[in-house]
Formats: structure tokens, sequence, C-alpha cells
């Protein structure tokens, strides 16, 4: 597998190399040279595959012989140790859980490959490693719970002081050993802006192994593109198109599914939904890009108002705007929207939504609304377990829901955090200390 930077002003690399310096010195973003095509028997026989057939199958494509086939099938049983089920909502409206795993977000499938990923180099080549990684909510305690005791990797997570939940901050900041947290006075996009320059740095590269555990890390990516193929196989026996409404962030999930479109499975459309965080859904309308400053939601793993993705986005379409639409509808919605929906849906079914799944959820609405005439299965991802929002989905549904187990463990946890300012020069200082 050879990689690129979107920059396009570095030499392409090896998919190691990718895996461990994470962010191309020109500050672009890494993206595959060549997608490869899943041969049609694959897609003939995918709905009598299990999760974890489908993901080797996809992983060997994509990854080619940078590992060899029977280490990269024990890699990858051992991530897809839990299911990823389609669950049908309304006709035609079906929702992919995607928080069966340790930290209940959809990101455990990312942090999970990717830290036994670098864990087999690593092993390898007798060496240790830092891992530095800016969080919105889910990244964090999926990273922490991902990495956590893995062998030859430190792991330093930054976040928004108060604005991520009680228990995704729990998540990220009680399990110690392995696993820092800096709990940082600004932004989402303070913290990954912060992880950028870090990555610059010469002074830092000088000391330290570094290497990223969010999106922009293209080991990331590949294995979210698993369970678009996985959710299709479940669904393929209904016979009709498949549109996908992804709630999105800083759009790493998304192009995960540009991923698994590429490399042949029949995605009809997707719709990219956002919150009030609108620069992705603002740029397909108009054409430009215009980042910002991020605004607070409910849905606080959106809050990014300046989406490091983006490069990767139009890089999949050689910045063709015209070719982006064809395949991405974007919409967005307020709080307010948000938590009607949520009480709308669960009075009329009985189903919980997060406040990301209810975002993708209207998204889809809203695109099979204006496109009628089509007969389409519709999935919307629904990213994190409610409970992670319990004093939101409480209070809009007027009940308690019930708790994991695993969170109400967390929950009781003692925090520890170090306090950091939100400039550059504020990470640099605690690190070389």
């Amino acid at each position: 597998m050879r990689l690129y930077s979107t920059k396009k002003s570095v030499p392409e690399v090896s998919f190691k190399e990718a895996l461990f310096k994470g962010l191309p010195s020109d500050n672009g973003l890494y993206m595959p040279l060549e997608i490869p095509t899943l041969p049609q028997s694959f897609f003939d026989t995918i709905e009598q595959k299990s999760f974890a057939e489908i993901a080797f199958e996809v992983s060997k494509a994509l990854i080619g012989d940078d590992i060899p086939s029977t280490d990269l099938k024990k890699i990858i049983d051992d991530v897809i140790s839990f299911d990823a089920p389609v669950v049908k909502v309304q006709d035609n409206m079906y929702v992919l859980e995607l928080f069966h795993g340790p930290s209940l977000a959809f990101k455990d499938f990312g942090a999970r490959f990717m830290s036994r990923v670098m864990s087999y180099y690593l092993a390898k080549d007798k060496q240790d490693i830092n891992i530095l990684v800016a969080t919105s909510g889910d990244t964090g305690g999926a990273v922490a719970q991902g990495f956590y005791n893995m062998p030859g990797i430190h792991v330093t997570i930054l976040y928004p002081s108060g604005k991520v939940s009680d228990l995704q901050e729990k998540q990220l900041t009680t399990l110690g050993g392995n696993i820092t947290a800096l709990e940082v006075q600004g932004t989402f996009d303070d913290c990954q802006r912060m992880v950028k320059e870090a990555f610059l740095d010469a002074d830092l590269n000088a000391k330290f192994n570094l290497s990223s555990a969010n999106s922009i890390n293209i080991s990331r990516l590949i294995p979210q593109s698993f369970y678009y193929f996985y959710a299709y196989a479940q669904v393929k026996k209904l016979g009709k198109d498949v549109v996908f409404s992804v709630p999105s962030g800083n759009f790493g999930n998304l192009c995960g599914g540009l991923i698994a479109k590429r490399m042949g499975l029949p995605i009809a459309h997707f719709v990219a939904t956002t919150n009030a965080n609108n620069v992705i859904p603002d740029y397909l309308a108009s054409g430009v890009f215009n980042p910002r400053p991020s605004v607070r939601t409910i849905s606080n793993a959106m809050d990014v108002g300046n989406p490091s993705n983006y490069q990767r986005l139009v890089a999949f379409y050689n910045e063709d705007i015209k070719a982006i639409r064809a395949d991405i509808t974007g919409k967005y919605f307020t709080d307010e929207q948000t938590e009607e929906i949520i009480k709308k849906v669960y009075d009329a079914t009985g189903y919980v939504l997060d406040p990301h799944t209810a975002v993708a959820y209207l998204g889809l609405r809203a695109y099979m609304n204006e496109n009628s005439t089509k007969d389409v299965t519709g999935i919307f991802l629904s990213t994190a377990h409610p409970a992670k929002f319990i004093e939101v989905v409480n209070d809009v549904i007027g009940k308690n829901i019930e708790i994991p187990e695993s969170l109400q463990a967390a929950g009781k946890l003692k925090k520890v955090s170090v306090p950091m300012g939100n400039q550059f020069k504020d990470l640099k200082e605690y690190l070389l200390k």
C-alpha cells in the first residue's frame, strides 16, 4: 500500500510509514495512491460472510502484503470482537448500531485496529511510540480503551474542558497507566491545532517518536470502512439501493464510507449530516470551504469548525464539487430539532437515539422526503450509546434509560487530568518536561 499527501509536496510513503508518522511534513493528510475494487464474487456472497471475514478481505485488499495474511487475520479477529447490527426503526429506515464496543462508540473500531497494528510493528522493531490525540468526545474514550496497556505505546489525550459529557470525560481520564489526559481551556479546534503543531515541531520530533490516533491517521479510516460493507450485507436481501446518513464532525467516518464505495460497495448516496457546525454542508451548497470557530451543541462530538478530513473529501474527487454533490448531500440541524426528534422517535417506536444519532436520523429523513420517488433502504449511523449523553436523553424522553455496566463503573472512578492552556507552547512545554 502506497500513500501520498493531499498537499502533494512530499514523497509517497508505505502504510507503515503513514501509520507511525500520522501527518505528512507538508501538513497534508495521507491518502491511498490506489483504492482497489473488490471482485464481484465478494459482493455476490457478502451476506454469507461474518463481520470479521468481511473486514479481513477488505483490509487485505487495501494493505496488500504490508502485513502477512496470517498476522492480519489475527489482528482483525481481535479487533472485530463485537457486533454492529442493523436494526429497523421505521419503514425503509434502519440504524447501524456502532456502539457495542468497549467505549460504546464507533471509534472503538478504528482505535482497536490502529493500536494492534502499531503494536505488531513495534514488537518487530523493538521500539516505543508516543501517541498524541485530540478529542471532541468519543475519540478520547475509544483511544484510551483501545491503547490501554498496549506494549511500547504511551498516549496523551487533549480534550476541551467542560465541552465533553461527564461520562465521556470519565472514560478518558480514569484509566491511568500509559494513558494521560490533558484538559485544555479551549475548544476541540484548539486541541486539534495543538496536536498538528506538535507533529511539525522539530524539537518534539527530535526527542519523541510521535504519532496520532485521530482520524487524520489513515489507519483509523481503514476499519471505518468495514462496517459499511457489513451493514450492506445485512440489508442486501431487501434488494433496494442503500443510502447512508453519517453524523459528521471531523468527517473521518464519511471518508471511511467513501473508501468502501471506491472499493465497489454499491452505495447509492451519502448524507453528510452535522449540527450547527455546518461547514461542510455550507461547502456543498456554495462550493466555498469556510472554516470557522466551533460552537457548542448537545451533539458535542461533532462540534468541529475546521474539519481536517475536508482535505481527504475533496481529494477523493480531485476537488470536483459537481462530482462530490453527485455522491453526497449535506444537511444540518439545530439542538432544538435534535431534541424534538429524539422525543418523537421514542414516543413512536420506543427506540432511543443519542443526540448524534438523532442528527443522522434527521438527515436521512430529509433526504428521503426530498427524493420520495426513490424506493431506497436508508441507514443512519448510530455512533454512540445514548447513555453516554444520559442527561440530555433522560430529560428529552422523560424517562431514565438504563446505563450499561461499563459506564456505571467508569462513572464511579476518580478523574485524573492535567490542566493546560490552549496554546501550542503550553503543550510543548509540558511534553518537554
